[in-house]
Protein backbone atom coordinates (compact mmCIF):
# COMPACT_ATOMS: atom_id res chain seq x y z
CA UNK A 1 0.00 0.00 0.00
CA UNK A 2 2.77 2.23 0.72
CA UNK A 3 4.23 1.74 -2.51
CA UNK A 4 0.95 2.96 -4.24
CA UNK A 5 0.70 6.54 -2.42
CA UNK A 6 4.55 7.19 -3.14
CA UNK A 7 3.42 6.11 -7.18
CA UNK A 8 0.20 8.37 -6.21
CA UNK A 9 2.38 11.13 -5.14
CA UNK A 10 4.69 11.60 -7.69
CA UNK A 11 2.47 11.25 -10.26
CA UNK A 12 0.57 14.27 -8.88
CA UNK A 13 3.95 16.27 -8.38
CA UNK A 14 4.84 15.62 -12.07
CA UNK A 15 1.60 16.64 -13.28
CA UNK A 16 1.77 19.73 -11.16
CA UNK A 17 5.46 20.04 -13.23
CA UNK A 18 3.79 20.07 -16.32
CA UNK A 19 1.41 22.37 -15.33
CA UNK A 20 3.49 24.87 -14.26
CA UNK A 21 5.86 24.42 -17.56
CA UNK A 22 2.48 24.91 -19.62
CA UNK A 23 1.49 28.14 -17.61
CA UNK A 24 4.54 29.74 -17.79
CA UNK A 25 5.00 29.12 -21.82
CA UNK A 26 1.09 30.42 -22.32
CA UNK A 27 2.54 33.43 -20.19
CA UNK A 28 5.02 34.33 -22.08
CA UNK A 29 3.55 33.68 -25.49
CA UNK A 30 0.51 35.84 -24.88
CA UNK A 31 3.04 38.14 -22.81
CA UNK A 32 4.96 38.33 -26.19
CA UNK A 33 1.78 39.19 -28.53
CA UNK A 34 0.19 41.71 -26.68
CA UNK A 35 4.35 43.08 -26.65
CA UNK A 36 4.16 42.63 -30.26
CA UNK A 37 1.11 44.44 -31.29
CA UNK A 38 2.18 47.20 -28.85
CA UNK A 39 5.66 47.85 -30.71
CA UNK A 40 4.21 47.05 -34.14
CA UNK A 41 1.61 49.54 -33.78
CA UNK A 42 3.27 52.30 -31.50
CA UNK A 43 3.06 55.57 -32.76
CA UNK A 44 0.84 54.85 -35.96
CA UNK A 45 -1.93 56.82 -35.43
CA UNK A 46 -4.00 55.39 -38.09
CA UNK A 47 -4.15 51.63 -36.53
CA UNK A 48 -6.95 52.18 -34.65
CA UNK A 49 -9.47 54.17 -36.65
CA UNK A 50 -8.67 51.47 -39.60
CA UNK A 51 -8.82 48.67 -37.30
CA UNK A 52 -12.63 50.64 -36.24
CA UNK A 53 -13.50 51.79 -39.70
CA UNK A 54 -13.99 48.13 -41.24
CA UNK A 55 -16.22 46.85 -38.41
CA UNK A 56 -19.53 45.32 -40.04
CA UNK A 57 -22.27 43.93 -37.39
CA UNK A 58 -21.17 46.30 -34.29
CA UNK A 59 -20.45 49.10 -37.28
CA UNK A 60 -22.92 51.65 -35.04
CA UNK A 61 -21.03 50.84 -31.77
CA UNK A 62 -17.40 51.01 -32.85
CA UNK A 63 -17.87 54.10 -35.64
CA UNK A 64 -18.24 56.83 -32.80
CA UNK A 65 -14.54 55.88 -31.63
CA UNK A 66 -13.43 56.61 -34.90
CA UNK A 67 -14.25 60.47 -34.85
CA UNK A 68 -11.42 62.92 -34.79
CA UNK A 69 -12.05 63.63 -31.05
CA UNK A 70 -12.31 60.13 -29.25
CA UNK A 71 -9.68 58.20 -31.95
CA UNK A 72 -6.41 59.93 -30.52
CA UNK A 73 -7.09 59.12 -27.23
CA UNK A 74 -8.37 55.31 -28.07
CA UNK A 75 -5.07 54.92 -29.99
CA UNK A 76 -2.84 55.79 -26.71
CA UNK A 77 -5.36 53.65 -24.99
CA UNK A 78 -4.87 50.43 -27.10
CA UNK A 79 -1.07 50.81 -27.42
CA UNK A 80 -0.19 51.26 -23.89
CA UNK A 81 -3.11 48.72 -22.97
CA UNK A 82 -1.06 46.39 -24.80
CA UNK A 83 2.57 47.25 -24.19
CA UNK A 84 1.54 47.14 -20.11
CA UNK A 85 -0.58 43.79 -20.47
CA UNK A 86 2.41 42.21 -22.06
CA UNK A 87 4.90 43.80 -19.74
CA UNK A 88 2.98 42.48 -17.30
CA UNK A 89 2.39 38.73 -18.38
CA UNK A 90 6.32 38.31 -19.07
CA UNK A 91 7.32 40.17 -16.05
CA UNK A 92 4.48 37.97 -14.13
CA UNK A 93 3.50 41.21 -12.14
CA UNK A 94 0.24 42.10 -11.21
CA UNK A 95 -1.11 39.46 -13.88
CA UNK A 96 -5.16 39.22 -11.80
CA UNK A 97 -5.03 42.64 -12.86
CA UNK A 98 -3.95 42.50 -17.14
CA UNK A 99 -5.77 39.36 -17.30
CA UNK A 100 -9.12 41.03 -17.54
CA UNK A 101 -7.70 43.41 -19.45
CA UNK A 102 -6.45 41.20 -22.14
CA UNK A 103 -9.76 39.86 -22.03
CA UNK A 104 -11.69 42.42 -22.72
CA UNK A 105 -9.88 43.32 -25.14
CA UNK A 106 -10.22 39.90 -27.14
CA UNK A 107 -13.66 40.46 -26.37
CA UNK A 108 -13.75 43.54 -28.43
CA UNK A 109 -11.71 42.43 -30.97
CA UNK A 110 -14.45 39.55 -31.65
CA UNK A 111 -16.90 41.78 -31.83
CA UNK A 112 -14.91 43.98 -34.17
CA UNK A 113 -14.22 41.52 -36.42
CA UNK A 114 -17.70 39.63 -36.60
CA UNK A 115 -20.05 39.67 -39.47
CA UNK A 116 -22.71 37.55 -37.48
CA UNK A 117 -22.77 34.62 -37.37
CA UNK A 118 -18.73 34.50 -38.77
CA UNK A 119 -15.78 36.45 -37.45
CA UNK A 120 -13.36 37.41 -40.23
CA UNK A 121 -14.41 34.93 -42.90
CA UNK A 122 -16.93 32.20 -43.29
CA UNK A 123 -14.26 29.52 -42.06
CA UNK A 124 -15.10 31.23 -38.22
CA UNK A 125 -18.27 30.37 -37.11
CA UNK A 126 -19.32 32.55 -34.47
CA UNK A 127 -15.95 30.93 -32.62
CA UNK A 128 -12.31 32.27 -33.83
CA UNK A 129 -8.78 32.74 -31.88
CA UNK A 130 -10.14 35.59 -30.04
CA UNK A 131 -12.52 33.24 -27.81
CA UNK A 132 -9.39 30.99 -27.44
CA UNK A 133 -7.31 33.89 -26.43
CA UNK A 134 -9.91 35.14 -23.91
CA UNK A 135 -10.48 31.64 -22.41
CA UNK A 136 -7.12 30.85 -22.09
CA UNK A 137 -6.41 34.07 -20.10
CA UNK A 138 -8.96 33.37 -18.09
CA UNK A 139 -7.30 30.38 -16.98
CA UNK A 140 -3.84 31.89 -16.51
CA UNK A 141 -6.14 34.41 -13.97
CA UNK A 142 -7.75 31.44 -12.41
CA UNK A 143 -4.27 29.31 -12.15
CA UNK A 144 -2.62 32.65 -10.72
CA UNK A 145 0.09 32.48 -13.29
CA UNK A 146 1.97 35.14 -12.18
CA UNK A 147 3.45 33.31 -9.45
CA UNK A 148 4.96 30.20 -11.87
CA UNK A 149 7.82 31.81 -12.09
CA UNK A 150 6.77 35.34 -12.07
CA UNK A 151 6.95 38.13 -9.55
CA UNK A 152 3.57 37.94 -8.66
CA UNK A 153 5.00 35.58 -6.26
CA UNK A 154 7.22 37.52 -4.89
CA UNK A 155 5.22 40.36 -4.58
CA UNK A 156 2.90 38.31 -2.02
CA UNK A 157 5.63 38.18 0.01
CA UNK A 158 6.11 41.28 0.29
CA UNK A 159 4.90 43.17 3.89
CA UNK A 160 3.33 46.23 1.84
CA UNK A 161 1.15 43.65 -0.15
CA UNK A 162 0.08 41.93 2.36
CA UNK A 163 -0.82 45.23 4.62
CA UNK A 164 -2.75 46.60 1.68
CA UNK A 165 -5.76 43.96 0.74
CA UNK A 166 -6.72 45.92 -2.32
CA UNK A 167 -2.87 46.09 -3.40
CA UNK A 168 -2.74 42.11 -2.65
CA UNK A 169 -5.59 41.25 -4.60
CA UNK A 170 -3.34 42.17 -7.43
CA UNK A 171 -0.45 39.96 -6.79
CA UNK A 172 -1.84 37.12 -4.53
Amino acid sequence: MPEIAVRSASRTASESRAERAILFCLRIAFGWTFLYAAIHHLGDDRFVVGFLSHTKTFHDVYAPFTGPAIAPILTVLVEYGHLLIGLSLLAGLMVRLSAPFAILLMLLYWTAHMDFPYIENANNWIVDYHIVYALTLAWLFVRRAGHVWGLDRYAAGIRWFREHPAAYALVG
